[in-house]
């Protein structure tokens, strides 16, 4: 455990950290700290590159949704990001858990978080997935497709009864860019109310002893910066709600709208306002029910990013400045393997130099990575000190969710460890992947 003696003016609130956790605060030398520990001192004890997560800001942001839905049940998506503290953080804070695999069921069960408060989704759930989501009491599994009912159904219990909710594809377009927008009938997730594919599974589960439809769920897709898909979702599954209590005479008490909610990564980026979302979904949902004469239903949601998206920072090391061809590249000690999404669809961060003050005029530089790929960019055109240089601290802000947890083990680098900080303290959560791993791991000669 490592403690700051050193003062902290919180500092968060100026325009370059505007998109850095709260508690961040600056330190002679240029350095910065977050949670009260100095960046430089995370780097030199942890090593480079690392990722640290601020335990307030993840604590704060569940308590912000707790009092913005407090009719509603908050789902963290474990997608986002997942560790055994994450999860005991998460639970501690009344919050319900989203899971996508018996890995990261497993994980957050034997860690104490408890079963009945988490949701298993996947549109291609594999017999573990589902084998283990019943021995160990999952809240409820939400059907992805037709061919998961009929094997859902076998697979429980003689007796029992497993709590389920179709996901609805609303066909409505939403999020940042096109691999990530899923509430629109041409990609792969859920059961199109279009096409009838959402209403049939609905029938076929009504007719399972086994199973029993609580309710409906959607997700649009991720970094959505505006209410108005989730209210056309909410009017297009009341209504389709609405059918399903005409024809089955079925009133279902519960409504899930997924997450998707947008945040910032660069100062001035619009991200989207919860609280106003929350009461004009509240709002829309009464209205809707009033309309179609139902029971307003429980309200569920189910943010990741929200939560660890900006309570986390990555620090990686300068290994190599290079000029050519115009551009200046400044390369580091980590890059695709441990965040891919740049790669992926083109998100743009905004690193900065830590640990020491620069007089020099900053200059446009790309941030790439040390990996054997062209596309292995961290960050394109940006602006830093014109004399950035080997053994330089670069610190890249909003680094918590779908970073490690989409890390691979490309050119064998290595995953970073996860630091913990709060009150001044550091710790580990998770450690740094190590040759020895690799080693055990590879069993056949």
């Amino acid at each position: 455990m490592t403690t700051l003696h050193e003062p902290v003016t919180p500092s968060a609130t100026d325009d370059d950290l505007s998109v850095w956790p709260a508690s961040t605060g600056r330190l002679a030398h240029g350095d910065l700290a977050v949670g009260g520990v100095p960046l430089t001192e995370i780097a030199e004890r942890f090593g480079t590159p690392a990722y640290l997560l601020d335990e307030g800001d993840v604590r704060t942001r569940c308590r912000t949704y707790l009092h913005a839905f407090p009719d509603a049940e908050v789902h963290y998506a474990a997608k986002a990001f997942l560790c055994r503290a994450m999860a005991h953080w998460v639970a501690e804070e009344g919050l319900g858990l989203d899971v996508c695999s018996a890995g990261e069921l497993e994980l957050a069960v034997t860690t104490g978080f408890p079963a009945e408060r988490i949701v298993l989704h996947g549109n291609a759930k594999s017999p573990h997935d589902l084998e283990a989501a019943l021995r160990l009491g999952v809240g409820r599994i939400v059907i992805d497709s037709a061919s998961e009912i009929a094997r859902l159904a076998a697979a429980v219990p003689p007796g029992s009864r497993q709590k389920v909710m179709v996901r609805v594809v609303p066909g409505i377009a939403a999020g940042g860019h096109a691999k990530i927008r899923t509430g629109t009938d041409d990609q792969k997730f859920g059961l199109s109310i279009t096409d009838g594919s959402a209403q049939h599974a609905i029938a076929r589960i009504i007719g399972q002893p086994g199973l029993e439809l609580t309710g409906l769920h959607c997700h649009l897709g991720s970094q959505i910066t505006t209410d108005k898909p989730f209210l056309a979702a909410v009017r297009r599954l009341v209504g389709l709600m609405a059918r399903v209590k005409d024809q089955h005479g079925i009133t279902l008490p519960e409504l899930d709208l997924g997450g998707g909610h947008g945040i910032a990564y660069r100062p001035g980026e619009a991200a989207l306002d919860i609280t106003t979302l929350a009461r004009r979904v509240r709002a829309e949902l009464i209205e809707s029910c009033a309309a179609a004469g139902l029971t307003v239903p429980k309200l569920l949601i189910e943010p990741g990013r929200a939560i660890a998206g900006p309570a986390g920072v990555a620090l990686y090391r300068v290994l190599a400045v290079k000029r050519t061809g115009g551009r200046t590249f400044v390369a580091v000690d980590g890059g695709m393997s441990d965040n891919p999404r740049p790669a992926l669809y083109g998100v743009r961060y905004v690193p900065r130099l830590i640990g020491r003050h620069s007089t020099a005029a900053s200059a446009p530089v790309t941030v790439v990575g040390r990996h054997c790929e062209a596309g292995d960019v961290l960050a394109s055109d940006i602006e830093l000190p014109g004399d950035v240089q080997p053994g330089d601290l670069l610190g890249v802000p909003v680094a918590g969710a779908y970073h490690l947890s989409m890390a691979s083990g490309y050119n064998l680098v290595g995953r970073p460890p996860v630091v913990a900080v709060a009150d001044g303290r550091a710790r580990l959560l998770v450690r740094r992947e190590s040759l020895e791993d690799f080693r055990s791991r590879d069993v056949g000669l």
